[in-house]
């Protein structure tokens, strides 16, 4: 078992051990070969993405992905960062874990999107555990723990059903015990942002408040006489759902049949970073010519799912969220843990407070920010960070009572 002090492995149950991102040279010389290979398809007949991502971005994806990437670059950076893998619940889990120089951090589990990975948040650990390198005071610093959801990047793909975000959820609370913590906060957006709604229900030991970026909080029923500004979010859900525009093709695909959408994902590199990238760009606050990311880093983010097979046991995620006698939604429920949430404007949907006031008793900081989208952490890592130490301020004040 792993203390506060990141000690040795105790026994077995609870085995911590060390972890290093390490693809086999065969591995990387088999996605060049295939991106040779490439067989394309017709160029679109439209003038703009009404029909997907165009042909000519993806020929120049893929050119740099083939010539110019170096994936040992992001394992050297990944590398840098404390890694670990223990088994909860018969799976193997991924996680860095990165503690602050400061005894009083506050130790935070933030959870991580799709199509996204653990590398949204490699530019906010330095700004959380070490603040005052990074613009902040030292009572900012956090302990961070970043796991891999399973089927997801280096932690391992389920071999039976039932790993939704509510098994998720629990895995979690039993890491962050078993790392010593007896104090903490949850922090998501993305599917990170439902597996701390279910956190927060269940309420795990030390887990004492969260925040997200996508608070699920839309009413059972609209509201009667709605508010301009609730109109304006049942207008969003209907343009993300609009079949003639649709931006949830890929929901229903991974939802329903993510065993056949599989195939073609890990069989093709062209298509496994059109399926990412589509949604990296969609869900994005950018000017529509320059990306919200540099283009390596979006190559990092498909370079892991490509190198680990992913594709389909993380589609599964979605599956599993969809079936069952809870099926995922976006209302999850009245929740009693004090929570926050920083809305960002250009995610899918920006919810408004009083829907949060009306499930969330212990709200404690709500905020609208300025610039940034769906993947916060990853697009904007500084005002992610300030987000998180202005919301969580307040938790550390209320701890110790001044």
């Amino acid at each position: 078992m792993v203390t506060n002090k990141n000690s040795d492995v105790t026994h077995d149950a609870d085995a911590v051990t060390s972890f290093r991102v390490d693809i086999p040279q065969v591995a990387i010389d088999d996605l060049k070969r295939r991106l040779a290979a490439t067989r394309w398809p017709d160029r679109e007949t439209v003038g703009d993405r009404g029909q997907g991502v165009p042909l000519g971005l993806m020929t120049s994806l893929l050119s740099r992905w083939q010539d110019k990437y170096d994936w040992r670059k992001f394992e050297d950076r990944i590398n840098q960062f404390p890694q670990f893998r223990t088994n909860i619940d018969g799976l193997g889990i991924h996680f860095l874990h990165v503690r602050s120089r400061h005894q009083n951090a506050l130790p935070i589990i933030l959870t991580h999107s799709w199509p996204g990975s653990i590398i949204e948040f490699l530019n906010a650990i330095g700004p959380l555990v070490d603040p005052e390198a990074h613009g902040g005071k030292a009572e900012d610093a956090f302990h961070v723990v970043i796991p891999s959801l399973p089927g997801h990047g280096f932690s391992d793909k389920p071999s039976e059903p039932g790993w939704d975000r509510f098994r998720t959820a629990r895995a979690w609370g039993t890491l962050m015990t078993r790392l010593g913590y007896t104090s903490w906060v949850a922090q998501g957006g993305d599917w990170g942002s439902i597996v701390t709604h279910a956190l927060a229900q269940q309420r795990p030991p030390g887990l004492i408040a969260a925040h997200v970026n996508m608070p699920l909080v839309l009413p059972v029923q609209p509201p009667e006489n709605p508010t301009k500004e609730e109109r304006a979010v049942y207008a969003d859900i209907e343009h993300y759902a609009d079949s003639r525009g649709s931006r949830a093709g890929y929901f229903s695909q991974q939802a329903t049949r993510p065993q056949t959408i599989a195939y073609a994902l890990l069989d093709s590199p062209a298509g496994q970073a059109a399926w990412i990238y589509e949604k990296l760009h969609d869900w994005t606050d950018h000017d529509g010519v320059s990306e919200a990311f540099p283009i390596d880093e979006m190559l990092d983010g498909i370079s892991i799912y490509w190198f680990t097979g992913t594709a389909g046991s993380a589609a599964r995620f979605y599956w599993e969220n969809m079936h069952g006698d809870r099926p995922y939604g976006r209302n999850a429920g009245t929740i009693e843990l004090p929570m926050a949430a920083t809305i960002f404007p250009k995610e899918t949907i920006r919810p408004p407070k009083a829907w949060a006031e009306a499930l969330w008793p212990n709200l404690f900081y709500w905020n609208l920010v300025e610039k940034g989208g769906h993947l916060a952490a990853w697009e904007q890592p500084k005002l992610y960070v300030e987000e998180l130490r202005k919301a969580f301020r307040i938790i550390r004040t209320v701890q110790t009572g001044e």
